[in-house]
């Protein structure tokens, strides 16, 4: 009869080989910052800010394995000529939409398909001030945008976009965070930073996902906030961070998107290069899900997920 510890080795040997093969062991970190995956059709698609001119993508069918893909928007065919950061895709009416900054404002280009090209009419959104970050939401009917304003700090707001998503509905505009908390400003600037919004919706309650501090700083983290209604008002976890150093080990660590699929959220974003350096800042992703702790419903990170994305060729 085989001996009770060989055959508990054997089997906690298998669910470690096993658990092992699913994850990439080879092909380079990729760096990308401002991350978000938009699923479609069997296929995942990666974008964020790291090209000079626009936007490239990496496309996947497990997330495990990435591949680096050609431009999907490019200066000269989209407004901008600079500073091409924080891309969010979604679909709408039949087609695919990037929004996106460049040149410190906001502009909404749209393709045939996720790969592009992304077009538009090289014209922004109007506003009287620049404006960075988007975040598109579809909620009852409405489309929100929730977006980054440069007023004395980076301070996120929200308003309603017209169907044509050229511009916002002016009268529907409100602040919803600025960073005042003590982890949101750890360097105590004149100039405090609450950025990279990411909202949903989950048991008849709004989630605003947001991060704080200059990414330059090594306690760049995430945190949420919650209303029970699309423009707020919001209420801050008293816990926050929820991503931070401090959980995964590494410095820099925001701004990214959530994923959903089968009931599972995960948490794309990005690092910095090392606890040395900030860039070429690294792409990273981690479980997110409810957990209830004294009676209550808790966003959590699950730092044991945590992983950089790869690209394998």
């Amino acid at each position: 009869m085989m001996n009770i510890k060989v055959l508990k080795f054997i089997l906690i040997s298998l669910i470690f080989c096993s658990c092992k093969s699913r994850q990439p062991q080879n092909g380079t970190i990729i760096s990308l910052a401002d991350p978000t995956i938009f699923a479609d059709k069997g296929i995942y698609y990666l974008y964020g800010t790291a090209e000079p001119d626009g936007f490239r993508v990496y496309t996947s069918r497990d997330k495990l394995n990435w591949k680096k893909e050609s431009y999907v928007l490019r200066k000269g065919t989209a407004y901008g000529t600079h500073g091409f950061w924080a891309p969010q895709v979604f679909s709408y009416n039949s087609l695919y939409y990037m929004a996106y900054t460049a040149n410190e404002n906001i502009a909404i280009a749209s393709a045939q398909k996720p790969t592009g090209n992304f077009t538009n009419k090289n014209k922004p959104l109007p506003a009287p001030l620049k404006q960075i970050d988007p975040f598109v939401f579809f909620d009852g009917g409405k489309i929100y945008l929730y977006h980054v304003r440069l007023n004395n700090g980076n301070r996120i707001y929200v308003a309603e976009l017209n169907a044509d998503l050229s511009s916002i509905k002016e009268e529907t505009l409100r602040e919803c965070i600025a960073a005042e908390d003590g982890w949101e400003n750890t360097q105590q600037v004149a100039w405090p930073v609450a950025e990279g919004p990411t909202v949903f919706k989950h048991e008849n309650l709004y989630y605003l996902v947001y991060s704080a501090n200059d990414f330059r700083n090594p306690d760049y983290a995430v945190g949420y906030a919650v209303s029970a209604s699309p423009v707020g008002p919001w209420k801050k976890y008293e816990g926050n961070p929820v991503i931070s150093k401090s959980i995964v080990g590494i410095n820099g660590t925001g701004h990214g998107d959530i994923l959903f699929e089968r009931n599972k959220m995960q948490y794309v974003f990005h690092t910095h290069a090392s606890n040395e350096k900030v860039g070429n800042r690294k792409t990273a992703i981690i479980d997110l899900a409810f957990r209830n702790v004294h009676g209550k419903k808790i966003l959590k990170a699950d730092k044991k997920s945590f992983r950089f994305l790869r690209a394998t060729d």
